[in-house]
Formats: C-alpha cells, sequence, structure tokens
C-alpha cells in the first residue's frame, strides 16, 4: 500500500474510523469522503472531504487520481426497517452506490474497488427459523440469494452492477464485493454498543432471542479484511467476511454481565424467527492466509473504556444547517441552488427564505417562508428573536441595500451562533459606492472605468449616467450625449457620470475565502440583458482577463461569492463597470461552470477547511438561458 492512492466512502464510519490508521501505517494516500465531520482523530496528511457524497463530481477524484476505491459508505438501521427509511435507502444506499460507481469507472488511474456488502443478501429461510438451534448454518458464496430487507436490497444491486461494469472495465481495474456479517465496533449504532451504552446509563435491557447466533465480526478485523482484499487482486467477485463462528446473544450477555455485574435483563415475548447464522471463510482463508483476530471478549472491553471516555468528552454537534436568503423576493433559482448546496452537506438542511413582503414567489420553493421585518436598526432585536426561534445558523444577504446592514450585525450574530456571509463594513464601501469604487481603482491602478459627481470631470462626447448608491442597473442611462446625460441625472438621487465604452459587456462570478483568498473565478459572457440581469450568459476563457480579476477581486479584500461586471472594448481592453459583493442573479451559471460558492460559503460558516474542495472549472463551456417556469402545487385536502 506504501505510495497508494485511496479513496475510502463512508472513512468517519465505524469500520473507517478503523481502517484509516491502518492505511496510514502502510504508507498509504488517503482522500475519505463523508457527511459525517472530520474525525478529530485523522491527522492533517489526510485529505478529508465533508458532505452528501451523491454530489461528488468525476472532476474531483480526477485531480486526487485513486488507484484504488473502497467503499464503505452506507446507511442501515435496526432490523425491523421504518416506513421513513424507504427513501433514505435509495439516497444513501442504491442511489450513492450508482453515482459513486459512475464517476470512478472510468478513472485511468483506477485499479482496484472494494465494495463493503452484506450478508443480508442470502435468503432468509437458509438461516432463519421458528425454534432455536444448536449449530449455526455457515453460508456459502454460492448460497441461494433473496435479499431480507432494504439494506440487503441496495447491497445485491450494487454487486449487480459491479459485475456488469466489471465485463467491460476488467483489462483497467478489478472489483470484489465482501459480504460482512454482523458487525459491531466503536462509535456504533449496532446492538453490542446500544446495549453497553444502556448499561452505563444504568438501564434495564430488554432481549429478544436469546437463543440466536451470529457471526459477530469487531470493525477492526472488517477493515482489515477489506485492506487485504484491496492490496490482492487476485480475489474477485464474492467473498465472505466474518469470523466464521456464530456466538449467542446470550454469550453476549454473559459477557456484559462481567463488566457490569448489576447488570438487569428483561426477557420480552416476540414472534421474530430465531437466527442461526455464520460465515462460512475457507475461500477468504485460502486465498489471504488471514483470519479475524478478534473475540467478544476481547472487544467488548474495548467498546466499554470507550464509551465511558466519550461520556467524558464535551458534547460536540453541530447545530442543524438552517439557512436563512433574506430579500428572497422571487429568486427561486437562487434558493434552489443553496437548498441543493446545503444538502450537499445536511441532508436534513432546511432553506428559509426571508422576505418583508408576504407575497414573495420564492416562498413557493424555500423549505420555508419568514415574513421578515424590515432590515432597519430598530428592528435588529426581532430580526434577532426572530432568527433564534428558527434555529436560523446561517444567513445569505442577497440584495446591495441590505449588505451594510447585515455586515454591521455579523459579530454580533456570530456570538449567537448565526454566520452571516457578507463581506466587511470597509470592503462593502468600495462596492456599494461607485465612486469610492473608482477612487479605488485610480489608487491601485486598475482598469475600473471612472466614476464622478461633475460631467466636466470626464474628457468623452458619450455618457452613462446611474445612480452613485446600489445597483447599477437600476435607473441607468447609456450612451447618452451631454444634454442628454445631464437631463437624466435630474431624475436620479445621487447621478454619476461614467464615460461610455463601446464592447462586449461580461461578467465575473468568484468566490473568496474569510481570509480573502481568491479560489476561484469564472467569466461569462452577458448575452441577453432584461432589467440588468443575464438572461442568457455563456461562460468563457480569457487568461489576462481573469488574471485582471483576480488581482481586482483580491484588492477589495471580499470574502464569500461576488461578481464583478465589466466591459470589453472594441481593441480588447478590459474595463470594469461594478462590483457586487453579493451572489449575482445569473451566478448559478458560475456554479455549474465550477465556482461553487454557496456551497464553500457554507462549509467556511461550519468551520470546515474549503482547502480540501478544490476548484473544478468544466473543461468546456456552459450557456445559461434564464426561463420562467411553472410549479404545480397540488391540495389533496379533499381527498
Amino acid at each position: 500500500m506504501k505510495g497508494k492512492k485511496i479513496f475510502v466512502s463512508g472513512g468517519a464510519g465505524v469500520i473507517g474510523l478503523e481502517m484509516i490508521p491502518k492505511l496510514l501505517a502502510r504508507g498509504a494516500t488517503i482522500l475519505v469522503g463523508d457527511i459525517k465531520p472530520r474525525p478529530s482523530g485523522f491527522p492533517p496528511e489526510v485529505i478529508y472531504r465533508q458532505g452528501d457524497l451523491n454530489y461528488l463530481r468525476e472532476q474531483e477524484l480526477i485531480q486526487f487520481k485513486p488507484e484504488i476505491f473502497i467503499h464503505l459508505a452506507a446507511t442501515f438501521e435496526r432490523s425491523i426497517e421504518s416506513y421513513g427509511f424507504f427513501q433514505e435507502n435509495f439516497w444513501n444506499n442504491v442511489n450513492l452506490s450508482h453515482h459513486l460507481m459512475t464517476i470512478t469507472k472510468d478513472l485511468s488511474s483506477l485499479k482496484r474497488v472494494v465494495f463493503a456488502s452484506s450478508y443480508l443478501i442470502y435468503q432468509p429461510n437458509l438461516y432463519q427459523f421458528h425454534a432455536p438451534r444448536k449449530v449455526a448454518v455457515a453460508l456459502r458464496e454460492t448460497d441461494p440469494i433473496q435479499p431480507r430487507n432494504l439494506i440487503g436490497m441496495a447491497k445485491l444491486a450494487h454487486e449487480i452492477e459491479l459485475d456488469f461494469i466489471n465485463k467491460f472495465r476488467n483489462g483497467q481495474f478489478s472489483t470484489v464485493c465482501a459480504r460482512i456479517f454482523r458487525g459491531y465496533g466503536r462509535n456504533s449504532r449496532d446492538i453490542i454498543s446500544r446495549w453497553i451504552r444502556a448499561l452505563i446509563d444504568d438501564q434495564t435491557l430488554t432481549i429478544y432471542r436469546p437463543e440466536g447466533l451470529f457471526d459477530y465480526i469487531y470493525a477492526a478485523d472488517s477493515a482489515e479484511g477489506l485492506i487485504r482484499l484491496a492490496e490482492t487482486h487476485n480475489i474477485n467477485g464474492i467473498i465472505n467476511l466474518g469470523t466464521g463462528q456464530a456466538r449467542r446473544v446470550q454469550e453476549v450477555l454473559d459477557i456484559l454481565q462481567q463488566h457490569f455485574p448489576n447488570m438487569r435483563v428483561n426477557n420480552a415475548t416476540s414472534d421474530i424467527l430465531f437466527e442461526a447464522s455464520q460465515a462460512e471463510m475457507s475461500r477468504f482463508k485460502s486465498m489471504l492466509d488471514w483470519t479475524p483476530e478478534y473475540k467478544l471478549e476481547q472487544a467488548i472491553p474495548e467498546i466499554i473504556d470507550f464509551e465511558r471516555t466519550q461520556r467524558k468528552l464535551p458534547i460536540n454537534s453541530s447545530a442543524p444547517l438552517t439557512i436563512l436568503v433574506s430579500s428572497a423576493s422571487k429568486k427561486v433559482s437562487l434558493i434552489q441552488a443553496m437548498k441543493t448546496a446545503a444538502r450537499k452537506i445536511d441532508t436534513n438542511a432546511q432553506v428559509i427564505a426571508g422576505d418583508c413582503s408576504p407575497n414573495a414567489l420564492s416562498s413557493y420553493v424555500a423549505d420555508k417562508f419568514w415574513v421578515m421585518p424590515k432590515t432597519t436598526d430598530d428592528e435588529i432585536e426581532n430580526i434577532i428573536n426572530g432568527c433564534i426561534e428558527r434555529g436560523i445558523s446561517v444567513i445569505l444577504p442577497t440584495r446591495d441595500g441590505e449588505l451594510q446592514y447585515w455586515a454591521k450585525h455579523k459579530n454580533r450574530l456570530a456570538k449567537l451562533g448565526i454566520q452571516v456571509i457578507v463581506s466587511s463594513p470597509t470592503s462593502l464601501i468600495n462596492c456599494i459606492d461607485k465612486q469610492e469604487f473608482s477612487n479605488f481603482g485610480r489608487v491601485h491602478g486598475l482598469p475600473i472605468v471612472p466614476s464622478t459627481s461633475t460631467i466636466d470631470d470626464l474628457q468623452c462626447s458619450r455618457f452613462v449616467v446611474k445612480e452613485r448608491y446600489g445597483a447599477g442597473s437600476r435607473s441607468i442611462g447609456i450612451d447618452l450625449d451631454r444634454k442628454q446625460a445631464m437631463h437624466h441625472a435630474t431624475t436620479l438621487s445621487n447621478p454619476i457620470f461614467q464615460p461610455f465604452i463601446a464592447g462586449h459587456e461580461f461578467s465575473i462570478d468568484s468566490w473568496t475565502d474569510s481570509h480573502s483568498e481568491v479560489k476561484a473565478l469564472v467569466l461569462r459572457h452577458r448575452k441577453t440583458i432584461i432589467d440588468g440581469e443575464s438572461q442568457v450568459t455563456k461562460t468563457f476563457t480569457h487568461p489576462e482577463f481573469e488574471s485582471i480579476s483576480h488581482k481586482i477581486i483580491k484588492r477589495l479584500k471580499l470574502s464569500g461569492p461576488s461578481v464583478l461586471q465589466a466591459i470589453e472594448d472594441n481593441n480588447g481592453n478590459m474595463h470594469v463597470i461594478e462590483s457586487n459583493a453579493r451572489f449575482g442573479g445569473a451566478s448559478t451559471a458560475g456554479i455549474n461552470a465550477g465556482v461553487d460558492s454557496l456551497f464553500w460559503s457554507l462549509l467556511e460558516a461550519r468551520g470546515i477547511d474549503v482547502a480540501n474542495y478544490p476548484f473544478l472549472r468544466i473543461s468546456g463551456e456552459i450557456q445559461q438561458v434564464r426561463l420562467p417556469s411553472d410549479i404545480y402545487i397540488y391540495d389533496d385536502s379533499n381527498l
């Protein structure tokens, strides 16, 4: 494994926590993907990507170049699955496995795939009975299959997918599916861990079918077995992974009794069948010359020590991810993009559309809607209380006129656990005030269009007249002569004059971290503009313009998403018109081109290092056409 690059999905799970140290000890380079926060025990050399892996992009793996893919990520329930597990199983088991194999199967670097499957695939009547059994049935890889629940179904589906892919890619990489038996381990939801936690809390255990026989395999052994399968290319297809020695439920209870002498047990009546299963391990033993090492007597004390230690540690749970998009109005595409970004981190995330108008169209696409107080200083207490009542943890301001307001109260909100995605007040001044933006450009020698409140300061014959503050498209006058410009200025509150520059207008979507380091930007032509926003926009590359944009954004010391507006004149020169320190109306095009600004902002708000989430620009270009779209809300109240 020395020097091998290994991608481990679900690496923060029970098996993964045992596996990662073993891989590091073997000298591997590891990329872990998991929806859970980074485990505190993972050293810095582990590359960690937190988020829902259903949204992992092929470009991220292309950059890492994995040689081995160990697929652990999965969701489980107890023996009897709940109704709500129907959708959860599809998303986190069926869809996830299919997606991960879709984006890995064509990687030229890939040599080996190891899938953590399950013995739940085997036909249940082989090992479940109406009466207790004296000995367990040794299940072989060739035994009949019929998954007994949704988890087993999902595991079998991916085994079949891997078998299909292997027919076409066996010259490139090999695959193996390890059917793991009754797993247990530290930091787990398995029955042994649940019992131990209950006993530490001095609770009475409720026991069903103590005569049952299960092949309990400790997570450390599962991890070791999977690693050994990853190290060899000689084993393909299906292989069992268990101890090969079933133990009765009563034996587990007897071991627990030794550590908890005052243990109380309630033997409940039940109509569930008696299980008697174990792995037939002859294939694994003969091909790898290794068998699991842990017995229950050795592993249970380790879990007890772990659980007792956990009780002494401070609780470190992140608040639920609930995002407020303020001034949401009719920003439907922004709300939808935010929901996608949020659920890449937390599948239960909620996006609240906030607006002072009860008729905001965004209310129909957000998870919740809040008719907010206006963003004025005398309403700040009501706004704060409203955020706390709704459990809001992140706020994204979307209107130029409210940016300074949120920036002003950002530190106070942060102390309450509410992060605001907005730049500092100082940085905002240079963006909101076009006169200041012009002065900023002059001082730093940047190609920013000059602005002045006095038309005589400009040496040109054609002019642009606009409001000094806020959105530049509001009440703008373009390509006016002097007389027209002077007249138009009388219709504005705080007019400024700029020279008219003939050329093609374009935008620059960017994202900057909290240290004002520009992580990513992408250029896009504004092909069709209505009310100041791009209705048709197409990305393009231009190294010189990208370099200039990078310099301007860094000098502005912005943070979070922002948009520069610029013109390429007829001689191919760049002139920057203005900077909007917020997510733009058409910035969803930037997201699709690789500037994942909302996702990165949420990660940073959660305290996650975005350095592990590279900017991966699409290889070609993308054109975005913004069209009105109908949605339908069905009312079944009369049914």
